[in-house]
């Protein structure tokens, strides 16, 4: 059996951020289309054993991203961010395999962080060791600082 290991970071001041080398066309999902997060939930999910919500039908979907909001590089990856009083949660983040090595990561991470503080005052993500194996240098080097750790 694998270990896994749960990392969650946080950023509480938006002046820690850390800009990215890349840069990205990064657009909102607005309106709200859930077929959009399915897609990519789906596809960049199933490398990393995202499972909760694999079964879940075009209904809930629609419904998930009326209380989130949704930015992508087109075809390439998204973000979704969870407001929650002051603390808004980076939900989930990830690019497809064919976008990775082009920076487009870390600039995706900087404006979810950026976009993150113009709707509260902390930002937060986890991530664990069956995510990508550069999710937790990124978050790292965008400023994210762990503040829990879960074996």
């Amino acid at each position: 059996m694998v270990q896994v290991v749960t990392t969650y970071l946080e950023l509480t001041d938006p002046a820690a951020i850390r800009p990215a080398r890349g840069s990205a066309t990064i657009v909102r999902i607005d309106p709200p289309d859930g077929s959009v997060n399915r897609r990519f939930y789906t596809e960049i999910g199933a490398l990393y054993e995202w499972r909760d919500h694999r079964d879940k039908d075009d209904a809930w979907w629609q419904e998930h991203v009326e209380t989130v909001e949704t930015w992508v590089i087109p075809d390439a990856g998204y973000y979704e961010l969870h407001p929650v009083g002051a603390d808004v949660e980076i939900a989930y983040f990830g690019l497809l395999p064919a976008f990775h090595g082009r920076g487009w990561g870390g600039a995706l991470l900087e404006h979810a962080l950026r976009r993150g503080f113009e709707l509260g005052e902390r930002v937060w993500v986890h991530t664990c060791t069956l995510d990508g194996p550069h999710a937790l240098a990124n978050y790292e080097a965008r400023g994210l600082v762990p503040y829990k750790v879960e074996r």
